[in-house]
């Protein structure tokens, strides 16, 4: 006969109701019943779900978080940060927010404890690299050689470097060749070094998605640019670990692509600031003794800014010119350009970008104006002059239209100046199509470059013609200007030619002159366009 257990409440009022004996035995039945239950109750739960703790908290002293494996992959591997610095703090945010197990390595831990995230534990820098799978080395290269008694725990591991040098290293070795250096059984992988903390904290939405790696283990690599992608960030494999070189110089260059823009922006104004003060203040000085010196702030200053941005426009265009005739001469377009104009085609977004800036001063400068003083009582002492000689009739037709055109034209050439600079940032670029993006970039801006041609001519207008504008012998300054955009217009014209723009279309399509390959341009049905081809 099978028994039935006895509840622990039922035995209590099963014990209550007895004698004084069985009184005396009611702390052992309750002993035994107690152990019953436990048992039980212990065979009904999985082995995994006793070995997990009940509570997550912190260890002894408050040093460490603990890790919960069921929360992440089985296959994810713990990734490990040496370093508590902005960058780790960054960095072990994003990969839990990625779903990572992270263990940060501090020399502090009580003290580091609180600057990180809940789900990250914080630890010995021993015990995180024991612990870890993949680890971050976050410190500074001069501290380095600190970590050499973790050399055994860091065995056959990947170690990721993510520092850089205080300058540009041309010899080397790089940061991540001294740290393979030191650890020779382990897999260094140079990355992460050009993002910064504030990308890593926001992510990749707002900052720059391209993470460099480089490393002599295609394995280590690899497993580091699947953690890149799982980051929401692209991984560019930039080869072995000789690169890291070159990988930690980028975040040290100050707007290499910048300064020949630069340079030629600063020299331009130089040159016409100075043309224009010798022409406009200097003259009258030397020659009547009128002091106009009041003129260099501001009207010398707006004369100059428009000369800069028109040249800077036709120089943005002028290396497609170039190339374009090359391609013609050689009547081939697998010869390579010449290094000047090669870096000049590169550059003319910063060429355009330069002259975007002077066009936004012009206009500033143009509206701000009437709100100076001198010109307030430059206007009053003519309209005082004119009352005074009789002239009643102030209203010219011709200075009329000519400044309506001359601000309207402006207006226009500005706002498609507008246009192409929005368009040349990544994230619009990256919304339109590559038609589009050529479209808006090459024929609004000939249009633009026409426009603020066009708007330098009317201010120009009959000036050209008046002996008293040559100055010192000097032409104006729109004269001089109006060179090179002229030129660039002219041979944009010269390409649209039938003949020119036939045979510079068959080159850009693969014919060459020297190996007789005739092309015939492609129509509206399918053919190819390659009407004969012999000697090759």
């Amino acid at each position: 006969m099978a028994l039935k257990p006895i509840s622990p409440l039922s035995a209590s009022h099963t014990l209550g109701r007895g004698q004084g004996g069985a009184l005396a035995r009611t702390s052992s039945y309750q002993e035994e019943i107690h152990e019953f239950t436990e048992e039980r109750a212990a065979r009904c739960i999985m082995p995994d779900e006793m070995s997990r703790p009940l509570i997550q908290g912190r260890g002894e002293g408050g040093s460490s978080r603990h890790l919960e494996a069921t929360m992440s992959d089985p296959a994810t591997p713990v990734v490990g940060i040496l370093g508590t610095g902005d960058f780790s703090r960054s960095l072990a945010s994003r990969l839990v927010a990625s779903g990572y197990q992270v263990v940060v390595g501090s020399r502090t831990p009580k003290r580091s404890v609180a600057l990180f995230p809940e789900e990250a534990e914080v630890a010995s820098q021993m015990e995180a690299a024991s612990q870890a799978d993949l680890v971050f080395v976050a410190v500074f290269p001069e501290h380095h050689s600190t970590l050499v008694d973790l050399r055994p725990a860091l065995a056959g591991k990947t170690l990721v470097d993510v520092s850089n040098s205080l300058h540009i290293n041309q010899k080397g070795p790089s940061n991540a060749e001294q740290l393979a250096n030191l650890f020779p059984e382990s897999s260094v992988v140079k990355g992460f070094n050009t993002l910064s903390a504030w990308t890593l904290q926001v992510g990749p939405r707002d900052g720059s998605r391209q993470v460099f790696l480089c490393s002599d283990s295609p394995t280590a690599k690899s497993s580091v640019a699947q953690l890149c992608r799982r980051m929401g960030f692209i991984p560019v494999d930039m080869g072995l670990l000789s690169a890291s070189l070159e990988i930690e110089n980028i975040p040290l260059y100050l707007f290499p692509s910048w300064r020949i823009p630069i340079l030629c922006t600063v020299s331009l104004f130089i040159f016409f600031y100075l043309y224009n003060a010798t022409r406009d203040v200097l003259q009258p000085y030397t020659t009547v003794g009128k002091s106009v010196f009041y003129k260099l702030p501001i009207e010398t200053v707006n004369v100059t800014l428009p000369s800069v941005a028109l040249v800077m426009l036709a120089l943005v265009y002028l290396p497609g010119l170039c190339a374009a005739s090359l391609q013609l001469w050689s009547g081939t377009k697998y010869n390579r350009f010449p290094n000047w104009l090669d870096r000049w085609l590169t550059r003319r977004k910063q060429f355009g970008l330069c002259c975007f800036l002077c066009a936004v001063l012009h206009a500033i400068y143009s509206l701000c104006l009437p709100m100076r003083k001198s010109a307030r009582l430059k206007l009053l002492s003519t309209a005082f002059k004119q009352m005074k000689e009789g002239k009643e009739e102030l209203w010219v037709d011709e200075e009329v239209w000519r400044m309506e055109l001359y601000v309207s034209v402006g207006i226009m050439a500005f706002g498609l100046l507008s246009l192409l600079a929005v368009t040349s940032l990544p994230s619009v670029a990256n919304t339109i199509n590559w038609r589009e993006f050529t479209f808006i970039q090459s024929t609004l801006g000939y249009c633009a470059l026409f426009m603020a041609t066009l708007h330098t001519v009317l201010f120009g207008w009959n000036r050209a013609f008046d002996p008293g504008q040559y100055r010192y012998y000097l032409p104006p300054t729109f004269l001089l200007v109006l060179i090179l955009p002229l030129v660039v217009l002219l041979g944009r014209i010269a390409l649209f030619l039938p003949c020119v723009a036939l045979r510079l279309k068959q080159i850009r399509r693969g014919w060459e002159r020297s190996r007789h390959i005739r092309f015939i341009l492609p129509d509206n049905d399918n053919r190819n366009g390659l009407e004969d081809v012999s000697n090759v």
